[in-house]
């Protein structure tokens, strides 16, 4: 019982120990690694070559296969190079099986101490992340090292015989086993590893050992395309293409597996090498030979997973991939590019008060209603995304951004929040009270209405960019706003001198709007003080000067 506890925690520390290297790596390069796979990779070799580099890296087909999906999900890569990446993800995992199969007994120790001395020195670092994978690269090390000890005693124990011996060489059982141990393990290498060394513990035979391995790729097939089951079709379909191709690869290892492992059985290589090498030269020869058909694969996932309607109108968050939440920097930009959708979103509330104002606009209760549903989707989304990252985890710069993109979310769902009650009260006088704003009046509010328009345009480009020139130009915009604010709150007082009956029919509602335009623009400005607040003093006092300073 203590020897199958012993192997079992050996392959367990296996698994931890490819985890703890994938995510370090995709922390501290995650982002370089994105721009590799998410250039224009119209080449098919060029894509192919990328997917070898980047699992080698990261030491995961999952991983890859996670980034690519992302990217084909948001538009960003076509179907064709990203089923060639996944090819080259399936080699890249072979690399790594043979590199990691050779014997680094003595490294074991070395990546360990040295990871750990720097991973808990400094550990919010590059060099403390980096320390991060010397571990998980030890403990893949010394795992491999455990089961093989692990392995020895358990194949003299009878009831292990019996149950191994149930694995009789059927190709099609032994790939749904191998399949199986990839899930659970969620490592295609792992479970490609632990075969391996049974089969130089002369635990399991040859032929045994080459269906598991062509049931771990099956097996990362699924994984993958399980994972994809929150992203939208395009995301899905290319999960679906590297799943395919690895059943066909298994349809085609059928007709020849007995001459082949009778051809491997007579050559003068130990029986772990034999099934690493089997790995590598069969994953290389099944993805060369499928590289040619990415196209016709990339119709055929076309037609089996064809875009489903959406079952309401509400707007889906598009940028928000919870794959990206390992790598602290990607899922920093995708929470970004979602909140400068929930300003596009502000953006149409604007301008649909405008309309309201104007009464140019029909059906603008329902309009304004759907917008703010989607205002509140997208920023329920963005408020849970970011949620899931952990501030303790993430670096001085992460940390920072963190707060800059909740703080600009919490002020776009502010402001779409207050232009909705502000269409309510226009819409209000104008239907029930029959009252309408002066002429002057009117011109006055649409006036506000565009300089707000051009203030929030501009903050969502500072908040993007960080310019600091952009946020001093942006603190002079609000400062001259305020300054109109001003002026036509005079310039209203002073038609209710001369008893203009419009002005004094909608007087209450006029300055309401007026200050509710003011709040507005503080809220669109509001990113300048953030570029400017920590290295730009200036850009702050600017707009610190007393309300009498400023023209009217």
């Amino acid at each position: 019982m203590l020897t199958l506890l012993n192997l079992l925690s050996a392959v367990t520390l296996l698994v931890w120990g490819t985890h703890i290297v994938r995510t370090g790596i995709l922390r501290v390069y995650g982002s370089h690694l994105r721009r590799v796979l998410g250039q224009n990779m119209d080449r098919r070799p060029l894509a192919f070559i990328a997917g070898i580099v980047v699992t080698a890296v990261v030491q995961s087909s999952n991983a890859t296969a996670m980034l690519v999906t992302s990217f084909v999900g948001q538009g960003l890569m076509a179907m064709t190079p990203a089923l060639a990446i996944m090819l080259g993800a399936d080699v890249g995992t072979a690399l790594m099986a043979r590199v990691l199969t050779f014997d680094l007994s003595w490294l074991s120790p070395l990546l360990i101490f040295i990871g750990v001395i720097f991973f808990l020195s400094r550990k919010q670092t590059r060099i403390g992340q980096l320390g991060r994978v010397a571990i998980g690269l030890g403990l893949i090390i010394l795992a491999l090292q455990l089961i093989v000890q692990a392995a020895a005693p358990i194949t003299q124990a009878q009831g292990v015989k019996v149950l191994f011996a149930s694995l009789t060489g059927d190709i099609l059982l032994d790939a749904l086993v191998g399949a199986l141990f990839a899930m659970i393990s969620y490592s295609s290498l792992a479970a490609v590893l632990l075969t391996a060394t049974l089969a130089g513990a002369e635990v399991i035979s040859l032929p045994v050992a080459i269906g598991l391995v062509v049931g771990a790729n099956i097996g990362s097939g699924l994984l993958a395309f399980l994972s994809t089951s929150m992203q939208n079709a395009a995301g899905r379909r290319v999960a679906l293409g590297s799943l395919l191709y690895k059943l066909i690869g298994l349809l085609l290892i059928i007709p020849v597996l007995h001459p082949l492992v009778d051809w491997m059985d007579s050559l003068s290589f130990s029986p772990q090498e034999l099934v690493i090498g089997f790995h590598l030269l069969y994953n290389t020869a099944r993805c060369v030979i499928m590289l040619p058909t990415v196209k016709p694969m990339g119709r055929l996932c076309n037609t089996l997973l064809p875009e489903r309607e959406l079952a309401n109108g509400q707007v889906k968050p598009r940028h928000l991939d919870p794959t990206a939440l390992q790598t602290p920097s990607l899922a920093l930009a995708n929470a970004a590019r979602e909140t400068l959708r929930l300003g596009d979103i502000v953006e149409s509330l604007l301008d649909a008060m405008l309309g309201a104002l104007r009464g140019t606009q029909t059906a603008l209760p329902q309009q304004t209603r759907a917008l703010g549903e989607d205002a509140e989707a997208l920023y329920s989304a963005i408020k849970l995304y970011l949620a899931q990252m952990p501030r303790e985890d993430l670096g001085e710069h992460d940390s920072q951004r963190w707060a800059e993109i909740i703080e600009l979310s919490i002020n776009l769902k502010l402001a779409s929040d207050l232009i909705e009650r502000m269409l309510r009260k226009v819409q209000q006088q104008k239907t029930s009270q029959r009252r309408e704003f002066s002429e002057v009046g009117l011109e006055e509010l649409a006036g506000l209405q565009q300089q707000l328009l051009a203030n929030l345009r501009l903050g969502l480009s500072v908040f993007l960019s960080a310019d600091p020139q952009s946020a001093r130009l942006l603190l002079r915009e609000k400062r001259r706003f305020r300054a109109q604010e001003r002026r036509l709150a005079h310039a209203h007082v002073s038609r209710l001198q001369r008893k203009v009956v419009q002005s004094i029919e909608t007087s209450s509602l006029h300055l309401e709007l007026i200050a509710d335009m003011k709040r507005l623009n503080s809220l669109f400005c509001s990113s300048a003080y953030v570029v400017l607040g920590g290295a730009d003093t200036g850009g702050l006092l600017l707009d610190d000067q007393p309300e009498d300073a400023s023209p009217i």
